[in-house]
């Protein structure tokens, strides 16, 4: 019985997101209220959201003073260098944008961290995206895609819990499924090429010398003035702007882009809401002369946590304290920019709480347990010499059904213990069990996917729509290639 209402939650919150009947907050809430009452749990539901508020209170810290960091970091103009290069590389070519979109997220990646990458990635292609017109749902999930692949570096998260879970060593799970997790990576950019193609078709062909004589000057002269009114239209004016800014060097490249994006103070992160701000040369907040000590604050941050000489809460804690009082030594200032990134961590905190709600029910009523137990026992006997094939199948739904947490030390070892009894080796069982983190990188209850779609203003319904046929795909293409590579 639970297995039926453990299913029927999970299905009933995505149905009703992706038909946006509901937001995923209120989703994430009410949903599993609902179905704590139908188990005969109602009494316990208190004890369970206060578990799963606890389980997720790091990440939530996490999120909030990453999300501050990394805002402080994109408003000084540590990222400008980053981003002109992606520009110049894309110009106004759709197809370049998507690929590039994918090459960005797939870089940003190697520091382990999926919410750091997203924000990153986010700020630097949302005003291009704006600005051509192309869907935002084709950025989130190329970033998704991107992200997945490269989040089983050993320091990612899936690939430690598996070598813990099963007892081996990470480097020997992780090092024979390189060439395989790089011929996903290639999948990925591959799938950009293509669904750029797409979106160039779909937007039209653009050059940049079409795209500076459809718009005249006045026209972008006006963007300039009204933030709000930049970001609506969208139109040729916007195109004339990121085309002009691609067709020069790193200063006509940020004029492109200020003259299309919005208000001239490049007060935000550039990739909240509407008024992005793209790369104003000339915003009060940037600090040229701070930053090599900004860069190095950030490449010392990012060893610390690759290290694990702090927590990682602990560690953005003293970041973003550290980068305000550095860059912004006046109170006014400080303020000023807690309050700028204020939208983005209330939004990203609030739908962690709100996950941790879901998780809390799913996990103290015993849903989890029983839906992963149903799963292993349907594994017909004859499958047991294939067990590197059932359990890289088994990761993709259950790693996006369920935290890694549960699926790594909950139903790995069982997976483990079934393909040792048939001759399969426990790496072979763990090699297979990180090939789905491509489709788990857009699983609801993985905190970092709603600093994407927020930064990115996605309905995450939307994002789910798009992003998971081409997930499983990415996930299947890194399977197939590690049988292949007699890796799996």
């Amino acid at each position: 019985m639970l297995t039926i209402l453990g299913f029927a939650m999970i299905a009933t919150f995505l149905v009703l997101i992706m038909m946006k009947k509901m937001s995923p907050i209120a989703a994430l809430v009410l949903i599993p209220a609902l179905f704590c009452v139908f188990v005969g749990k109602g009494a316990h539901l208190g004890d369970y959201v206060i578990d799963g508020v606890s389980s997720l209170a790091p990440t939530a810290a996490m999120l909030m003073f990453a999300i501050v960091y990394f805002g402080v970091m994109i408003d000084v103009g540590l990222f400008d260098p980053i981003v002109r290069a992606i520009l110049r590389f894309c110009k106004a070519d759709p197809m370049r944008v998507v690929v590039g979109t994918a090459l960005l997220a797939a870089i940003v990646s190697l520091d382990g961290d999926g919410s750091t990458t997203f924000m990153i990635t986010v700020s630097a292609m949302y005003p291009l995206y704006k600005r051509l017109k192309m869907s935002l749902v084709v950025m989130t999930g190329v970033a998704a895609m991107a992200n997945g692949v490269m989040n089983t570096l050993p320091w990612g998260g899936p690939t430690a819990r598996a070598a813990t879970a099963l007892k081996v060593d990470a480097t020997d799970i992780f090092v024979p499924m390189i060439p395989a997790l790089a011929v996903g990576l290639v999948a990925v950019v591959v799938l950009a090429y293509v669904l750029g193609l797409r979106e160039r078709r779909r937007v039209g062909t653009l050059t940049l010398d079409e795209a500076l004589v459809r718009e005249p000057e006045t026209k972008t002269e006006t963007v300039l003035v009204g933030a709000g009114a930049g970001a609506g239209s969208g139109g040729s004016g916007a195109r004339s702007g990121a085309a002009r800014g691609a067709a020069g060097g790193p200063g006509e490249a940020a004029d492109g882009e200020a003259g299309s994006g919005g208000a001239s103070s490049g007060a935000s992160s550039g990739a909240s809401g509407d008024d992005f701000q793209g790369l104003d040369p000339n915003r009060p907040t940037l600090r040229p002369k701070l930053y090599w000590f900004n860069a190095l604050l950030t490449v010392a941050l990012l060893t610390a946590m690759i290290m694990e000489l702090l927590p990682i809460p602990v560690l953005f804690l003293l970041g973003a304290a550290l980068a305000l009082t550095v860059n912004f030594p006046h109170i006014p200032d400080q303020k000023a920019r807690i309050a700028a990134h204020a939208d983005n961590v209330l939004n990203v905190s609030g739908m962690v709480f709100a996950a941790a709600v879901f998780t809390g029910v799913l996990t103290g009523t015993g849903m989890v347990d029983h839906m992963a137990n149903w799963l292993v026992d349907t594994i017909p006997d004859g499958m047991g010499p294939q067990m590197g094939l059932v359990t890289g199948l088994l990761s993709l739904p259950l790693t996006y059904f369920m935290s890694n947490d549960g699926f790594y030390f909950g139903v790995l070892p069982v997976l483990a213990e079934a393909g040792q009894a048939h001759g399969v080796s426990t790496l072979e069982i763990a090699r297979a069990s990180i090939v789905g983190q491509p489709l788990h990188m857009s699983s609801p209850l993985v905190p970092a996917v709603y600093v994407l779609v927020g930064m990115a203003k996605v309905e995450f319904g939307d994002h789910t729509r798009f992003v998971v046929k081409w997930a499983v795909l990415t996930s299947l293409v890194i399977l197939a290639a590690g049988i292949l590579f007699g890796i799996i």
